[in-house]
C-alpha cells in the first residue's frame, strides 16, 4: 500500500477489524519507511447504497461527506480521531443494513444516525451538526434542541 505521507510502498499491517456487517476489513497500517500509520479498508465491490434527497432526486452514499460533516461539528473538541472513524464506521454499517433491500436510504435517515452517534460522544458537536441538517434559523431552535437532549439525559439516568 502506498503510504500517504511518504509514497513508499513498504508498510506493515498493525490491526486489521471487520465492520459488523461483515462487508469491509479496516486495517491500520505503518509504513516501514517514516512510520507514519495510516487506514485502509477493504470492500466488497457491489451496487452503490443510494440517497434519496429532499427534492426527491438520488446520488450514491459517500461516507467523505459524512466525514467532512462530522470534521467541521467536532472542530476543537476532545474527540479522539479513532472515536471518529469508529462512529463513521457504525453509521456507514448502519446506512447499508437499512437500505439492504431496495438499496435506497433517505437523506434524513442519514442525517439521523449521525445525530445518533454524535449525540453519545459529544453534546456540543451534536447541536452543532443539529443546526446544521435541521436548518435552525433562530436561537429559540437551539434552545429547543438543547431541552430536546436534556430530557433524553434525564431519561437515560432514570433506568
Amino acid at each position: 500500500m502506498l503510504c500517504p505521507y511518504c509514497g513508499t510502498l513498504e508498510d506493515k499491517v498493525i490491526e486489521t477489524r471487520q465492520n459488523t456487517s461483515g462487508t469491509a476489513i479496516r486495517r491500520r497500517r505503518e509504513c516501514l519507511s517514516c512510520k507514519y500509520r495510516f487506514t485502509s479498508y477493504e470492500q466488497i465491490e457491489e451496487k452503490k447504497l443510494m440517497v434519496i434527497k429532499k427534492d426527491g432526486s438520488r446520488e450514491p452514499f459517500d461516507i467523505a461527506k459524512i466525514t467532512r460533516g462530522l470534521e467541521k461539528s467536532l472542530e476543537k473538541r476532545p474527540v479522539s480521531t479513532e472515536t471518529t472513524e469508529d462512529m463513521l464506521q457504525a453509521i456507514e454499517d448502519e446506512a447499508y443494513m437499512i437500505g439492504k433491500n431496495s438499496r435506497e436510504i433517505t437523506a434524513g435517515e442519514v442525517g439521523d444516525l449521525v445525530l445518533k452517534h454524535l449525540f453519545n460522544v459529544d453534546k456540543v458537536a451534536y447541536v452543532r451538526f443539529a443546526s446544521v441538517y435541521r436548518m435552525f434559523n433562530n436561537v429559540n431552535e437551539f434552545i429547543s434542541e438543547i431541552e430536546n437532549f436534556t430530557v433524553k439525559q434525564g431519561k437515560k439516568k432514570e433506568k
